[in-house]
């Protein structure tokens, strides 16, 4: 009867251990049952809805889930939002977030509650990881190959247009780039227009407006993709596109990286971090990081920034 006894025992003791301890090779049982929930800003933009899809797939390739929503830039669905994330027991929250501050109590009632969080963008208080940019420094990225444009092109002198989205404390930091490195590199350029659009709608209805009233505009500096390639559309309806004509955003979207390749208007785009399958991948390796249980050894993570140009964009189109 001892010997019995003292089998079952040694039974569940490795039970436990396995248990404990994860897969018998060594991995993580963690990771592959890892529960995500993603709240952005918007999905009308193709950024957005690029980054998100990419990531999906990357997250279900290794075995777990993710439920992305769009909160439509209005804070109080964000929170909704983010509570229904912590009601339905996820790993971990990645927040795009349309106002910084009203999603902090929120994020700290996930936090206690035990799920990690990913900032996206923003440097929030309660959040594991933040994955942001430097705002300043991608929109005079932008401003320096419009002003590089400029001088070799238009001969130094140009009308030059503006897409921001100083709604967001972010991207008028991007805008404000912009701004300096036109006024700095290229200063006998002159700004003639400046007008909000965040994604294609918008772009287009704006640079139409534009236009209008500035016909001799041949350079146009937008803070996204989605306001690159309104103001591309727009620029074919009015037939506008020259070989001087060019339009400098960020994000390099598949759409804009398209009219790059058909020489179009859009002649440079940046991407951030690389193709939406490596946002995939270092989201999944971030994700992985905070679901391990570990001390997060870098809390504040910067995203490489990459100048995309009609040179090496088969790099990064239709990936």
């Amino acid at each position: 009867m001892k010997i019995i006894l003292t089998g079952l025992m040694l039974c569940c003791m490795s039970l436990t251990i396995v248990g404990c301890g994860g897969k018998e090779d060594g991995t993580s049982s963690a990771d592959p049952k890892v529960k995500i929930g993603m709240t952005v800003q918007t999905l009308t933009n193709p950024t957005w809805a690029g980054y998100c899809q990419a990531i999906e797939k990357e997250v279900q390739a290794h075995g777990g889930s993710i439920n992305y929503v769009s909160c439509d830039n209005n804070i109080g669905k964000q929170i909704t939002q983010i509570e229904n994330f912590v009601s339905r027991g996820v790993d971990v929250i990645i927040v795009h977030p349309a106002d910084p501050e009203g999603v902090e109590f929120a994020l700290k009632q996930a936090r206690e509650a035990g799920i990690k969080v990913l900032a996206w963008d923003d440097n929030l208080k309660n959040a594991d990881i933040a994955w942001l940019i430097d705002n300043h420094e991608l929109g005079y990225t932008i401003g320096e190959y419009a002003a590089m444009w400029i001088d070799e092109k238009l001969g130094g002198t140009a009308e030059v247009a503006i897409l921001n989205y100083p709604q967001l404390p972010i991207l008028l930091e991007r805008g404000n780039g912009i701004r300096d490195a036109i006024t700095e590199l290229a200063p006998n350029a002159k700004i003639v227009a400046e007008s909000s659009a965040i994604d294609t709608k918008e772009g287009i209805e704006k640079m139409e407006t534009i236009f209008q009233s500035n016909p001799n505009v041949k350079v146009v500096c937008s803070i996204g993709g989605g306001g690159s390639v309104g103001a591309n559309e727009a620029a074919k309806a009015a037939g506008k596109i020259t070989d001087d004509f060019g339009i400098f955003a960020a994000d390099a979207t598949q759409p804009e990286l398209a009219a790059m390749k058909n020489n179009e208007g859009i002649r440079m785009t940046v991407t951030i971090t690389g193709t939406n399958t490596a946002i995939g991948e270092k989201i999944w390796e971030m994700v992985s990081e905070l679901n391990s249980g570990e001390p997060i050894e870098n809390k504040v993570v910067y995203r490489e920034i990459i100048p995309v140009t009609s040179e090496n964009v088969d790099e990064y189109l239709g990936k």
